[in-house]
């Protein structure tokens, strides 16, 4: 497998735009360390894009006739190596050098499914688009999981402040179920699956910190929860935040800057550095209950869970991401290695992925919440997976929730790396 071509542009015109990513891509493709001939293209465009989705779908695959199969979504910002866009019109593609028979491209319209025949295919894992309005997209997402060898599926729900649009489009439409859909989708889930013998490494990074202990979930009905260690939820949320329910308009802004961290009992949830493990759902406080001394949480709650207050903290994050890319760049190393080799990979003059890594390409999906705003100047976010992954191609999107497992996120980054 070798390097995914990639380009990525921002300009007024979708046109232009599209035009510029072209030319990276057609000098990528002359190359001898990259694909010349890849099949499958994953497009991410921001949401002033949006309403004309299905032009550039059409005007991509007509100049790029090689690739058959297209799968994206839409962010109110992008991403690609090194960079990030927010509130301007981009697009990032990068096109991946799989072979068709590895990988099924599905929608609402041509669910995923185990095909038999001469052409079984065995979905292993998933990239997934889901838009947010779709009713129980939560229990979409586990259930599509569960439709995968390996149970796990990666991806984020789609964000936008337009129109909210997918990209999923198989061999000229060509697939079953799809009949004349142009590729371009509303509503529901859509994405590609892998099978076992597409190799990628994945990992969840947090960003929030815990401010306050672990407690239990003793009594809840739904998503309030009424008891913490067999007390009033409110009075422990009044003494973990420390503040006088007396005096409500110091109190609501604490405890609107105030998450929670849900866990089920069996898993660990904070890690000896402090932050989240990814076991950990982090979720918004939608209420508070006075009368009950109770508090309600975005999430349906169970009797045992770990529940930890919390807030978002850019330190964390920070420490976070550069922790799962050192995970990743470990994991690709080989397992016996000479000290001559071992030095080159300690070596990073010009940021070039080591060839021992065999990185092929990579995506990152955000949280919307997250990217250079948060981590303090623009692209910031981008160019600490660059640190960690050297100049490995990449493209990515913010999201209004990143999935991974067969869970839905919130204020985390999802790094999944195709490995050759």
């Amino acid at each position: 497998m070798k390097l995914f071509p990639y380009g990525h542009a921002t300009h007024p015109q979708w046109q232009m735009a599209a035009g510029l990513v072209l030319a990276q891509l057609r000098a990528h493709l002359a190359l001898p360390e990259y694909a010349s001939a890849p099949p499958l293209g994953l497009l991410y465009i921001t949401d002033q894009y949006a309403h004309d989705a299905q032009e550039i779908l059409d005007h991509l695959s007509a100049e790029l006739p090689e690739v058959t199969d297209w799968v994206g979504t839409v962010g109110v910002g992008i991403a690609a190596n090194n960079v990030e866009y927010f509130d301007e019109p981009a697009m990032s593609l990068m096109l991946c050098d799989i072979s068709s028979e590895h990988y099924r491209v599905f929608s609402g319209v041509a669910p995923l499914v185990h095909s038999g025949g001469a052409h079984a295919f065995t979905p292993h894992t998933a990239l997934v688009h889901a838009d947010a309005q779709t009713p129980d997209v939560p229990e979409l997402i586990a259930e599509l999981a569960q439709r995968t060898d390996s149970g796990y599926v990666f991806g984020g729900l789609a964000s936008s402040r337009a129109e909210v649009v997918q990209f999923a489009l198989r061999g000229d439409g060509n697939i079953a179920g799809q009949g004349k859909a142009g590729g371009v989708f509303h509503g529901g889930l859509s994405g590609v699956a892998f099978d076992a013998d597409v190799a990628l490494i994945s990992r969840v990074t947090q960003g929030c910190l815990p401010i306050a202990p672990v407690h239990t979930v003793t009594a809840c009905e739904g998503h309030l929860v009424t008891h913490l260690d067999g007390e009033p939820a409110l009075d422990v949320l009044v003494r973990d935040l420390q503040i006088d329910l007396a005096k409500p308009q110091p109190a609501l802004a604490k405890v609107r800057a105030t998450l929670v961290g849900l866990a089920q009992a069996k898993d660990a949830s904070i890690k000896r550095t402090g932050e989240f493990d990814e076991a950990v759902l982090v979720r918004h406080i939608i209420g508070l209950d006075p009368g009950r001394q109770a508090v309600a949480i975005a999430q349906a709650v169970e009797v045992g869970m770990q529940l930890t207050f919390c807030q978002r903290n850019a330190a964390a994050a920070r420490a976070d991401l550069m922790r799962i890319g050192a995970e990743i760049r470990e994991a690709l190393e080989p397992e016996e290695m000479t000290a001559e080799l071992a030095g080159a990979l300690n070596t990073d003059t010009d940021n070039q992925p080591h060839p021992a890594r065999r990185m092929a390409g990579a995506i990152y999906v955000s949280c919307a919440g997250r990217g250079g705003p948060h981590f303090g100047s623009p692209s910031a976010e981008l160019n600490i997976v660059r640190r960690a992954l050297g100049d490995v191609p990449l493209v990515g999107f913010f999201a209004g929730g990143e999935i991974a497992h067969q869970e839905l996120y919130g204020y985390t980054g999802v790094l999944t790396v195709f490995t050759a």
